[in-house]
């Protein structure tokens, strides 16, 4: 073999790697390429769309057509079904597959979109806080305090800035709880954040996430460790006011005037035994408000949600209660999310009132005793978390399993037990 022919096949070696390379640069970034950038490139809508056709080519693709290794085939096969798994579990309330499908969104986005510092800004305008919504402050706010506190983000940043009390709000003659859009744009202010492009690319990763398999604007309010959520329990309801539309344009026009809140615009906490109202979160229409409430109680098949059967009663994948109304058994779409921190709700956190160590005492011996007692009081007055508390469970794992057995059949042949009633 002579000088000639090796320098041939070095060249040809070269040439062949060279097009091997351009052809993986071209196929990483191919779905930038096929872009057509325009102003509208990097907004939330358009990316939402981008990732709802992605997601959906991963799930739908026959992997038997493309001819892979026996190998390969296996391990793209697991990856499409744990994918659609948690496509699936995210919607239960299930924060493992949520944090898997967030992560698989922020590559796409960073990898095949082009999301980057220079044009995440159009997604969220973090570089000019005056054009920030209240939810755009209130998204970066639980981002920062989750990576300090965990779930416990959203009370902590209640109880530094004492959000939790009673206050005077315009058009209201009675004080009433509630966290207002002035008070969130001043903890924004007050905290001055420094977000770095992850910070960025993972607060636009939870808004679409939210807005394509969350539940909208309570998704990470959802995870907390607080009582409860709801959301549609209050305002104008969608059908009141397409009737006074009909009607009296004036009412109506006096009433988008004066910036009554509607139903889709209800979104409640439960907060130690305080309903407190966001009066800066909506969900902005009622389709949304619908979506999130067909989709938040479809754990374990408990049946569809129809014009016939209008409510539903149901528990997520963590353990929270959740209901579900519709109309026509009711005006509008709302739900009720009761979230029980049982692990956390010890009798001396609960009972607060002076001369508490007594009652106390008291209580663990009635339970001691077996006997029947009955615990009353408003909703999220954490009666729940009294009855199936922490220090509750050894008291009962204490009494010996024969005992407890006869109590329950005692209570099943409805024999009459003394019972005892706490005033507290």
């Amino acid at each position: 073999m002579n000088i000639a022919n090796i320098a041939l096949i070095f060249v040809v070696l070269v040439a062949a790697a060279a097009a091997i390379v351009h052809m993986v640069k071209k196929n990483k970034n191919e779905m930038v390429d096929g872009l057509e950038v325009d102003d509208k490139t990097y907004t939330l809508d358009k990316m939402i769309t981008f990732v709802k056709q992605r997601l959906d080519e991963i799930t739908k693709i026959n992997l038997y057509d493309i001819g892979l290794s026996e190998e390969e085939l296996k391990r793209r096969r697991a990856k499409k079904y744990e994918l659609k798994k948690a496509l699936k579990g995210c919607t239960y309330g299930d924060v493992n597959d949520k944090k898997y499908v967030k992560e698989l969104i922020y590559d796409l986005l960073a990898k095949e979109y082009g999301v980057d510092e220079t044009n995440i800004s159009k997604a969220i305008p973090f570089d000019t806080p005056s054009l920030l919504t209240a939810q755009d402050k209130f998204d970066v706010l639980i981002h920062e305090y989750k990576k300090t506190f965990g779930y416990e983000a959203l009370t902590e940043l209640i109880k530094k800035y004492d959000l939790a009390r009673l206050k005077y709000v315009e058009g209201e003659s009675k004080p009433c709880y509630v966290i207002t859009n002035e008070e969130i744009d001043e903890i924004y202010e007050k905290e001055q954040f420094q977000l770095d492009f992850n910070d960025k690319l993972e607060v636009v990763v939870q808004r679409i996430y939210q807005k394509y398999k969350g539940f909208s604007s309570i998704d990470e309010i959802r995870d907390m460790n607080i009582d409860g959520v709801s959301g549609g329990t209050s305002g104008l309801p969608e059908s009141f006011l397409s009737q006074v539309a009909q009607t009296d344009s004036d009412y109506l026009k006096q009433a988008m005037e004066s910036k009554i809140p509607r139903a889709c615009d209800a979104i409640w906490i439960f907060f130690q035994g305080k309903s407190i109202r966001l009066a800066f979160l909506s969900f902005g229409t009622e389709a949304e408000l619908k979506r999130v409430c067909q989709n938040i109680y479809k754990y374990n098949n408990p049946g569809q949600l129809s014009d016939t059967n209008g409510f539903k009663i149901n528990e997520m994948k963590d353990g929270s209660r959740v209901v579900v109304v519709r109309p026509s058994m009711c005006e509008t779409w709302a739900f009720f999310v009761r979230k029980f921190d049982v692990k956390r709700a010890t009798l001396e956190q609960i009972v607060k009132f002076d001369g508490k160590e007594e009652t106390i005492e008291l209580l663990k011996f009635l339970v001691k005793g077996a006997r029947i007692i009955a615990l009353t009081g408003e909703q999220g007055c954490r009666k729940n978390n009294n009855a199936y508390g922490n220090d509750r469970k050894y008291i009962r794992n204490n009494e010996p399993s024969y005992y407890r057995n006869c109590i329950r059949a005692s209570l099943k042949k409805n024999i009459s037990n003394k019972k005892y009633r706490i005033n507290a």
